[in-house]
């Protein structure tokens, strides 16, 4: 990820923090999990930054409940206890987690706000997933609700609201009503972004803390960027 400013354990973007989980603003290019790139990943930079923070010989617990794509920004959930983790895991599964996102795309949609339901159908060589209308062989149900938040100079601002949790969900929906992500070459944009970020964020997550069992409400602000800040 050229240009791209990645997360270390000195400026990690942390939103929440206790002794059963810990919640991070990742930036675009920071890969949650690691992978066949070798690069490090942010599993290792949040471990690296609780063992210096609290000083804590040999190796940090930590769970990885969900991921991001890579050139993702927003809100990403760790464990810090095995006790934490299946517990998470289930929330995450069982859509007790309210996720919504906020996407900048190039068309205005076709309504102000709609429900997308899509088969999506992933295929792993081009690590790409195709939206249908139909069901059609392998294919899973995909939904989310948009609405149109602001319209900027040459792009609009949605917020999209996360129902099921495909692979490259509302990059493939959204490109399949015409509203390519900002950036997001794979998915029908024109032209990839300098830093290769594209303009999707983890904006909100809404949950019940699994051990303390009171209401967390998170919210990650996006990237520093000129189109990000005229969000606001």
């Amino acid at each position: 990820m050229a240009n791209n400013i990645l997360s270390t354990p000195q400026n990690l973007q942390v939103l929440y923090e206790d002794n059963h989980l810990i919640i991070i603003n990742k930036r675009p290019g920071d890969i949650v999990q690691g992978d066949k790139t070798g690069d490090t990943p942010l599993s290792e930079v949040v471990k690296e930054y609780l063992k210096e923070k609290y000083n804590k010989p040999g190796n940090v617990y930590l769970g990885v409940v969900h991921r991001l794509d890579r050139p993702t920004s927003g809100i990403v959930v760790f464990a810090r206890t095995s006790k934490a983790l299946p517990r998470l895991n289930k929330l995450f599964k069982e859509k007790d987690a309210k996720k919504t996102y906020w996407a900048i795309v190039k068309n205005a949609p076709p309504k102000e706000e709609d429900k997308l339901v899509h088969f999506m159908k992933r295929n792993p060589k081009q690590n790409k997933s195709y939206a249908h209308i139909k069901e059609v062989p392998d294919s899973k149900k995909a939904i989310l609700d948009y609405r149109l938040l602001k319209h900027l100079n040459n792009y609009y601002l949605l917020e999209v609201d996360l129902h099921t949790g495909r692979h490259h969900q509302i990059r493939s929906q959204l490109s399949s009503i015409g509203c390519p992500i900002k950036g997001d070459l794979k998915y029908g944009f024109d032209r990839s972004n300098k830093d290769a970020s594209i303009h999707l964020h983890a904006r909100k997550l809404v949950f019940i803390h699994p051990v303390k069992k009171e209401k967390l409400e998170i919210v990650a602000p996006p990237p520093k960027d000129p189109l990000w800040d005229a969000c606001f």
